[in-house]
């Protein structure tokens, strides 16, 4: 893809578009106006923004009028690869077994496999274990099928294109911070009150859902600079284990700095019972005990 077939009104609708969704889930009222002056914008400029992301980068984006650096790097992320991270998550969070779905040569059985198995999540990441022979020992993949998910990824996107986007997006040499897990916690516990009094708005998830109906609530919320979104896991693995509503899956951005965290209900050892942020137990040990 040339960032030349990326136009103008094109990512204007991607804004209105998510506009339109943080208002229907009643998301905070300044954060929806950005969106929606933002494409407004977009549509009055007499130059491309994708000749302009291409040329000047991230920081010829934040010098136009009414662009800031959220929407900044919303749009270079577009422009790069034609996907919006965001708006998929705001549809009702598109999981990695739909987005390997649709690679030549990977059904739905496949994908579920490649996830469980690998744990992989992303196209990078499957590029990855197509090389490193991760991909083969899956099974269903032989050599000709790995060679052809090779061929396909290559076309999607290429490690070229991979590099372009996390230096456009993510510079080199910048610490990316993360809220401190207290603050995840509070927004897990926020987050699982208002779903049970049933306070929040539902959103329909395009998977596991056969008859799209809006069940799976959604949570819009900033606290100490961050913005937080935050609902229930709706995974393959969350299905099997029976733990949909237990697992709550957090997204978070500030000032550039965005990831995601997993809270869940920790099962056996010290922290037994208690919440816990994935990957960050000791800072959760520290948390309760100290």
């Amino acid at each position: 893809m040339t960032v030349a077939t990326i136009h103008n009104k094109e990512i204007a609708g991607v804004l209105d578009h998510i506009a339109e969704l943080l208002e229907v889930q009643k998301a905070n009222p300044h954060r929806i106006r950005a969106y929606r002056n933002g494409a407004q914008q977009i549509r009055d400029s007499q130059k491309e923004l994708s000749n302009i992301a291409e040329s000047g980068g991230l920081e010829a984006l934040q010098a136009l009028p009414g662009i800031g650096e959220s929407l900044s790097r919303l749009i270079m992320e577009y422009v790069l690869t034609g996907r919006c991270r965001l708006l998929e998550r705001l549809q009702g969070a598109v999981a990695p077994e739909d987005l390997f779905d649709e690679i030549p040569g990977i059904g739905p059985e496949l994908a579920e496999h490649i996830v469980k198995e690998l744990d992989v999540k992303t196209l990078e990441e499957l590029e990855q274990a197509a090389y490193d022979g991760r991909l083969a020992e899956v099974e269903g993949f032989g050599p000709a099928r790995v060679e052809a998910v090779r061929m396909s990824l290559a076309g999607l996107l290429s490690g070229y294109a991979f590099r372009r986007v996390q230096e456009a997006i993510a510079p080199a040499q910048k610490i990316m911070e993360k809220p401190s897990v207290a603050l995840l916690l509070s927004i897990d516990e926020t987050y699982r009150k208002e779903a049970q009094a049933g306070h929040l708005k539902t959103i329909a998830p395009r998977r596991f859902n056969p008859d799209n109906k809006a069940w799976l609530p959604i949570l819009h919320t900033e606290q100490d600079g961050w913005e937080f979104t935050a609902l229930f896991s709706n995974t393959a693995r969350a299905h099997e284990l029976n733990r949909i509503y237990d697992w709550v899956v957090i997204y978070f951005n500030r000032d550039g700095d965005e990831g995601q965290a997993t809270v869940v209900t920790q099962l056996g050892g010290p922290l037994d019972g208690r919440r816990v942020v994935r990957g960050r137990e000791k800072e959760c040990r520290a948390l309760y005990f100290n």
